[in-house]
């Protein structure tokens, strides 16, 4: 389990994290999101001892990861921007990662080679960002850790070589029990690799919870009322809506409730029709973050 507890960390004042918790349950996949400079890669950093939090604890599996190099072993870590040496070969960064990970496995390596078909012997400087990202999994996963640590992990992938890359992540999960960490502006991607789910903004996770918890807890509807277009106003004051539009007659509600609820409380208006329809995790994302105003705005000239 990796548990993160009111973790600050400063960069000449600015704080990129500002009380960060969060907690990835043992062998389950979670999702990292949130806007651009929410603090999503610094967390990663400091998860994974490249940067000390100024205050707060990270531990994994009870142990803090700063300066730990027998927990460092058994944690596989992917940048958006992955290492690798100017002139090394693939062949050259593997012997790199067995001096660091006892149990790397040249069996699981070899096997690996098959599936990606990239010549070991390449440079890896010459290679393109998809190629360099399949060696990084290749690698990485070869390294059999328990614990496998993402951002942005399929940035540059083509579609087939991304669904490849996330059935071998899978793979470990169902039968290893690894435990993934995976921070990704792809929140379609994430909805069907997440169990859980952290949303981040402004160094804090606003909220985590079992991604089918979240979904459960926010529902659109699609609402005709009698009687005229508008909604009635005692709706709004009586049901917590995150916002509405309407196309036609149709009105679109969003709701912070679960759809039996939420249907159970409209229906007392006599709609002509109601229909609840579940949300993605973009859309979730979207209305956690502020609705409407966090959406895509038009700009007239």
């Amino acid at each position: 389990m990796i548990a993160v507890q009111d973790v600050i960390k400063k960069f000449d004042g600015f704080p990129a994290l500002d009380g960060a918790s969060l907690t990835v349950p043992a062998g389950s996949v979670y999702g990292l999101v949130g806007p651009n400079g929410a603090g999503k890669s610094t967390l990663i950093r400091c998860l994974t001892g490249i940067y000390k939090q100024d205050a707060g604890e990270i531990q994994i599996d009870n142990q803090n990861i700063w300066e730990n190099a027998a927990l460092k072993s058994r944690c596989a870590v992917i940048p958006d921007d992955w290492f690798y040496f100017n002139p090394a070969s693939i062949r050259d960064m593997c012997k790199f990662y067995q001096s660091f990970y006892p149990n790397f496995s040249m069996e699981r390596y070899e096997k690996l080679k098959e599936v990606f078909q990239i010549d070991e012997k390449k440079v890896v400087r010459r290679l393109s960002k998809g190629m360099q990202k399949q060696v990084a999994f290749w690698l990485s996963l070869s390294c059999m850790p328990d614990y496998l640590i993402l951002d942005e992990p399929v940035d540059g992938l083509d579609p087939v070589m991304r669904r490849q890359v996330w059935s071998l992540v899978m793979g470990e999960v169902t039968q290893r029990g690894v435990t993934v960490l995976v921070s990704s502006h792809n929140l379609r991607e994430l909805e069907d690799v997440c169990d859980h789910v952290g949303i981040m903004d402004h160094g804090k996770v606003l909220l985590e919870r079992a991604l089918e918890s979240l979904q459960d807890n926010m529902v659109k509807l699609q609402v005709v009322f009698p009687d005229g277009d508008e909604i009635p106003p005692e709706i709004e004051k009586n049901i917590p809506v995150l916002h509405t539009s309407k196309v036609g007659r149709v009105h679109t509600l969003i709701l912070r409730m679960n759809p039996q609820e939420a249907e159970t409380r409209l229906a007392q208006y006599q709609p002509v029709l109601i229909d609840a329809i579940p949300l993605t995790l973009e859309e979730i994302f979207i209305y956690e973050m502020g609705g409407a105003d966090y959406a895509v705005k038009d700009i007239l000239i």
